[in-house]
């Protein structure tokens, strides 16, 4: 059953989502909505053309940050100090770069106007982060995402120069504290990262503060 939402600030039990992890329909982009969704792990993913979908997959695609797989190559970036890294300076551009990039087998964006909006709301409330890549002061990769208790919910990621969204990434797990780096879809990028999927009540002991590990 997919349930629909209105203007009061409630979820289903997520357990309710259909076996393609959609639970519910409407509602809007409000702080409140947003960060309650995620506090339950709940996303938005949706298009332009459709309403407000909300999706709680029963496995989720993570990386623990301890088990973070860093190549030869890629320790050689860091080391050389290849980019210069920044939290939280180019939150706009971060997500305009990642609605605006092409992606292989992907026609258009789902990062709206209206997402936008949303997640600069959420930024600018503390909760949205952004990970700035740069080179000869170019922006040239970056990622943002939603905190939410020792979880860091990763939206989008983009690279415009070899290496440098791996570089954000390799930069979140090893600089913060985060128990956990929700990656939500699976991609083979994430996964030679050491990204592996878990279980939907293995994600949610995470993000209720019981750091679990299995």
């Amino acid at each position: 059953m997919i349930f629909r939402l209105d203007e009061r600030l409630i979820f289903p039990d997520p357990a309710l989502a259909e076996e393609d992890g959609l639970l519910a329909v409407g509602g809007d982009l409000s702080a409140g909505r947003l960060m309650l969704a995620y506090e339950n792990g709940i996303f938005p993913w949706y298009s332009a053309d459709e309403p407000i979908l909300w999706y709680s997959p029963h496995e989720r695609f993570v990386l623990f940050p301890d088990e973070l797989v860093v190549s030869k190559s890629m320790r050689k970036v860091i080391r050389d100090g290849v980019f210069l890294v920044t939290l939280n300076k180019a939150f706009g551009s971060v997500i305009d770069s990642c609605s605006s990039i092409a992606r292989e087998g992907q026609d258009g964006t789902w990062i709206t106007n209206e997402m936008k909006a949303a997640y600069a709301e959420l930024h600018r409330l503390g909760f949205a982060h952004s990970v700035e890549i740069w080179k000869n002061n170019e922006l040239v990769g970056g990622l943002y995402g939603v905190q939410t208790g020792n979880v860091f919910c990763g939206e989008s990621m983009f690279s415009k120069v070899s290496n440098a969204s791996k570089t954000a990434l390799i930069w979140l797990c090893q600089t913060t504290n985060f128990a956990l780096i929700d990656c939500q879809v699976y991609t083979e990028h994430l996964e030679s990262l050491g990204a592996r999927m878990i279980p939907r009540q293995q994600y949610m002991d995470v993000l209720h503060n019981n750091r679990i590990k299995t």
